[in-house]
């Protein structure tokens, strides 16, 4: 299900877009929507932006690529934020693909005039020191090709803190949401052509 957390959109024609795709880590699994990071996100911008959460929970990079250029065309977003790729390192899937996946989505948003943010995540250890230095890479590796900035682990400060992850140990909690935010907030600040001097903090 899309969700779109801002205001009517007949109003929304002249303010920036912003199209969050990505998985559950996004769509505020296990929580209430209103207290997940992408909304704590529209509440802090208010009325000068316009978000659109096309988060759903168990999405693929693969599942992402395919829905993309549909969602460009019809929300015509200014920035897009990518958070994928967790469920494609929990599953295995080779590097190699999961980077051909976001690839296409960079150059799909680019091509539809779209800033690109990425938001990267890290998988267990018990995935291995290769395979997960090959995943986090990928991310790395994009940010260079495309000049994207990148914000390295979307759960920084959260993942390692029993008290801000829920008990299956992979999503945080409604109290780690605010620290989501907040390590989003710098690279996102930089890319938003609109005037923040308004927007609390």
């Amino acid at each position: 299900m899309i969700l779109s957390v801002g205001v009517a959109s007949a109003q929304a024609n002249d303010r920036t877009t912003l199209l969050v795709m990505g998985d559950s880590l996004s769509a505020a699994y296990g929580i209430e929507a209103d207290r997940g990071w992408v909304s704590l996100l529209q509440a802090r911008l208010e009325d000068k932006a316009r978000v659109i959460n096309a988060s759903i929970s168990g999405e693929t990079s693969s599942g992402g690529a395919s829905r993309l250029p549909e969602l460009l065309g019809q929300h015509d977003p200014d920035i897009v934020l990518l958070e994928l790729g967790g469920n494609d390192g929990l599953r295995g899937l080779p590097p190699g693909q999961f980077e051909a996946n976001m690839r296409r989505m960079i150059e799909a948003s680019h091509a539809a005039n779209a800033e690109v943010l990425l938001l990267g995540i890290d998988i267990p250890p018990n995935y291995g020191r290769a395979y997960r230095d090959a995943f986090t890479g990928v991310y790395r590796r994009l940010a260079d090709d495309f000049e994207l900035p990148l914000v390295p682990f979307l759960l920084e400060g959260v993942a390692l803190d029993d008290n801000l992850m829920q008990d299956d140990g992979i999503h945080p909690t409604a109290a780690g949401q605010p620290i989501i935010l907040e390590n989003v907030w710098p690279q996102l600040e930089a890319l938003l052509e609109i005037d923040l001097d308004l927007v609390s903090d």
